[in-house]
């Protein structure tokens, strides 16, 4: 597959770009990165994404896909070795379903830890909704390797690039994230190279989220 070919407009500290960046190199496929400024956004980037207007972008022959579990998805369709989805039609489905409450409960919960000052109850709440998502995901794990049993797949993909946020999360969330189950978790996933390099420093993500907080005030 020729590079030029296969663009992927990129974020260096987003977690969704850096999913899609894990899930070429899973596959072994290359690709041209194109780091975007969200503060000025490229034409390019606007064309490919008229909807939502962020990254990440996957341009393929051309054409454009966005939300990064759907580039996922038809990065595990067209590139089909090795699979990131497994076989059976119930366990897809339950992990689509993990992935999605990555989406919408996990990294809901995360924003909150670092995003605004808050009140000590509304800090504490973000900190106890936090953790509940942590848990579940703890318990979903179980005593397997990987979430999807023995082999790397979509759940630990989508859930991975959080890992590089850590370090903002319990700054400004004022916690300690303890879980020995998690860290033997992060500790395989960091030993495959794809994740290894897509994942940013902790020390540069918190650079930038305290960056971030000035602009936005939160800091005020």
């Amino acid at each position: 597959m020729s590079r030029s070919n296969v663009v992927l407009l990129d974020h260096w500290v987003s977690p969704y770009a850096m999913r899609v960046r894990i899930a070429l190199w899973e596959k072994g496929v290359e690709f041209e990165s194109r780091q975007q400024d969200l503060g000025n956004k490229s034409e390019l980037l606007l064309r490919s994404n008229p909807i939502y207007k962020k990254a990440p972008v996957l341009l393929h022959d051309d054409k454009p896909l966005c939300e990064s579990l759907i580039i996922v998805e038809y990065i595990d369709e067209v590139w089909p070795s090795p699979p990131l989805l497994p076989s059976s039609s119930y366990e897809r489905a339950t992990a689509r379903f993990w992935a999605d409450f990555i989406d919408k409960k996990f990294a809901e919960a995360a924003i909150k830890t670092w995003r605004s000052a808050r009140s000590a109850e509304e800090l504490e709440a973000a900190r106890n909704e936090f953790f509940e998502t942590l848990k579940q995901l703890e318990e979903f794990l179980g005593e397997k390797d990987y979430f999807g049993g023995e082999t790397f797949g979509l759940v630990d993909l989508a859930l991975i690039p959080f890992w590089s946020w850590f370090s903002a999360y319990e700054k400004f969330g004022g916690f300690k994230i303890e879980s020995p189950k998690l860290s033997a978790w992060i500790q395989r996933c960091m030993e495959r190279e794809s994740v290894a390099k897509a994942l940013p420093a902790q020390e540069k993500v918190l650079e930038f989220v305290c960056m971030l907080r000035k602009i936005f005030g939160f800091d005020q």
